[in-house]
């Protein structure tokens, strides 16, 4: 079911980027657009988390609290808001190859911080190093080398014009990078939140309703017309509405389940997935160019994932047999305990009617 799931969240947020582009490239500012997404992802979360886990939301303290807006403010307005901006002066090709550097950083970071264990001289720690180099190699593939082009489909559904006037590819890099930095870090902090939390629509409602103000004040701070806020055409409209209801509610709850169950670096594993599926979008349905290097890339993301998958496997097999051979050994310390405890009462006892 993890598994499944995250494949689901890759393809959802594959059709958002192109969505995403074709708002901005009819004038919609990507601040705005982060904004209103998580407005609608917060009037679709709250009602549902409400109803939904009256019984099992614990307390929320003010501790609580502010450690959910630090989250809400590091992973969803900061991070969201360089991400779009980045989409609108690059392509969505481009900003999901190099966010691909995401679980590799998450990956050293878990390790630093002990949330993953590697063991260089067992397979299933060899695994993950050498899945881990593969898929970022195949990212760089993607994006360094491109390789004969394969003739772009004539008859494609969509075409989505790209505004080349706003490109700006060193602009873009350096949002998209500072981005994939504060994404990693987000991730492994929702591990934390979610031990003190663990109320995946709960706490999905906060973080949108935190990035909603934040990115509120950020955007009238950065655009002070009004005119920035209005919505002008259909497609600003419903991805907008697509937005807020896949990827701020449904995905962001769908990632939290997976990070209680599977860890950070489970769940950010599935972002190389994201790079093969908008490369082949963009050619069968948007009619956009396709590489040589992005096939060749695409192969080497899927075996590196493969291999992270496998490691990720056997640490689960192993951990269950940790938790079941703890749990054997405490349930014989138990017994012990209690026979000790009855011959000391039944040695105990014509002491005391003496």
């Amino acid at each position: 079911m993890p598994h499944l799931l995250m494949i689901l969240v890759q393809i959802g947020y594959s059709f958002l980027y192109f969505l995403a582009e074709a708002a901005f490239n009819h004038g919609m500012n990507p601040h705005v657009f982060v904004t209103y997404r998580y407005i609608v992802g917060s009037l679709v979360m709250f009602p549902l988390a409400y109803f939904l886990e009256r019984k099992v939301r614990p307390k929320l303290t003010f501790v609580l609290f502010l450690e959910i807006f630090v989250l809400s403010l590091v992973g969803a307005s900061l991070t969201v808001n360089m991400y779009f901006a980045s989409l609108k002066y690059t392509s969505p090709t481009f900003i999901t190859s190099m966010t691909n550097t995401v679980p590799s950083m998450t990956f050293i970071v878990a390790v630093v911080l002990r949330l993953e264990m590697v063991h260089l001289r067992n397979p299933r720690g060899i695994a993950k190093i050498a899945g881990t180099l593969l898929s970022l190699a195949g990212v760089l593939t993607i994006t360094l080398y491109k390789g004969p082009e394969v003739q772009s489909l004539q008859g494609a559904p969509v075409h989505i014009k790209s505004n080349a006037g706003q490109q700006n590819w060193v602009k873009g890099s350096v949002l998209l990078v500072a981005s994939s930095i504060t994404w990693s870090f987000w991730f492994i902090m929702q591990a934390y939140t979610l031990k003190r939390y663990p109320a995946q629509l709960s706490l999905t409602a906060w973080i949108n309703g935190f990035a909603a103000a934040q990115s509120a004040v950020f955007t009238v701070f950065m655009k002070h017309k009004p005119a920035a806020w209005s919505i002008r055409s259909s497609i600003e409209f419903w991805s907008i509405i697509y937005a807020g209801v896949i990827s701020c509610g449904l995905t962001i709850s769908i990632q939290l389940w997976c990070t209680e169950h599977k860890g950070p670096v489970f769940v950010t594993m599935f972002s190389p997935l994201g790079t093969v599926m908008v490369a082949i979008l963009a050619y069968f349905l948007f009619g956009e160019e396709l590489h040589a290097g992005s096939i060749l890339g695409g192969a080497v993301v899927i075996i590196g994932l493969y291999m992270l998958l496998w490691g990720k496997e056997k640490d689960g097999d192993q951990n269950k047999s940790q938790k079941q051979s703890l749990s054997t050994n405490d349930e014989e310390k138990l017994s012990r305990l209690e026979v000790e405890s009855s011959a000391g009462r039944d040695i105990m006892k014509p002491e005391t009617e003496k």
